[in-house]
C-alpha cells in the first residue's frame, strides 16, 4: 500500500470535480480517464458474469442512461459507439463520487420519464423510436428552452451527459482507435500533402 498512496476512490474524485466545470479531457490527463476504464475491466473480468454493476444509478436508470450513450454516439461501420466503448460506466463511476453529478444526472433521468410520462403516458425507454427521437430533438439545443422554459432541465442535463459521453468515448480504447490516434511518432521524412483531386 505504500508504494501506492492514490486509491481508487481518490481517482474517481479527481476525475468527477475536475469534470464539473467542463470536459474531463480539458481537465484531466488522458492517463487519469484511462485509469477509470481500466477499473471497469478490471471489475467485469472479476465479476463471474463478466459483467459491471452500476455504483449509484438504479437498473432502470442505468439502462436509461446506456440508451441515451447510445444515442449520442451510436455504433456505426468505423467504431463500436458509446455503450460498447463503455460510456455509461466511465459515467456511472464518476457520478457515484459527486454529489453535483448525482442531482444533474440521477435528477436528470427522472426528468426524463416525467417528461415522457406527461407527453406519451409512458417511460423514456418504453417510447417508440420516433418519440425518442422526437424527445431528444426537444431537449438537444439550448433554444428549446428559450422558446419553452418547462426544458430548461432536460436542455441542461442532455448537454451535460454528452460531453460525459463524449469524454468517456473518447477516453476509451475504442474511442482513441476512432481518432486513429498513433501518438507521439515522428517521421524520418515528410512526405508532403497529397495530391487535391481533379474535378
Amino acid at each position: 500500500m505504500a508504494n501506492n498512496p492514490i486509491t481508487r476512490r481518490d481517482v474517481l474524485k479527481t476525475l468527477a470535480l475536475g469534470a464539473a466545470g467542463s470536459s474531463v479531457l480539458q481537465i484531466v490527463p488522458l492517463q487519469a480517464a484511462q485509469h477509470v476504464h481500466q477499473m471497469i475491466a478490471q471489475e467485469r473480468a472479476h465479476s463471474p458474469a463478466r459483467t459491471y454493476r452500476a455504483k449509484f444509478f438504479s437498473a432502470h436508470q442505468y439502462q436509461t442512461l446506456s440508451s441515451l450513450c447510445d444515442a449520442i454516439i451510436p455504433a456505426d461501420e468505423h467504431s463500436g459507439g458509446a455503450v460498447k466503448a463503455g460510456a455509461p460506466e466511465f459515467i456511472d463511476l464518476l457520478t457515484s463520487e459527486n454529489k453535483d453529478y448525482q442531482l444533474s444526472l440521477g435528477g436528470g433521468v427522472m426528468w426524463l420519464d416525467g417528461f415522457c410520462a406527461d407527453r406519451f403516458g409512458t417511460t423514456y425507454l418504453a417510447c417508440s423510436p420516433a418519440q425518442k427521437k422526437e424527445v431528444l430533438d426537444l431537449i438537444a439545443y439550448r433554444k428549446s428552452a428559450d422558446k419553452d422554459a418547462a426544458l430548461s432541465q432536460g436542455v441542461e442535463f442532455f448537454a451535460f451527459l454528452r460531453r460525459l459521453t463524449s469524454d468517456g468515448f473518447y477516453t476509451s480504447e475504442i474511442g482513441i482507435m476512432d481518432l486513429q490516434y498513433i501518438g507521439n511518432t515522428f517521421l524520418t521524412e515528410f512526405p508532403g500533402c497529397p495530391a487535391v483531386p481533379e474535378g
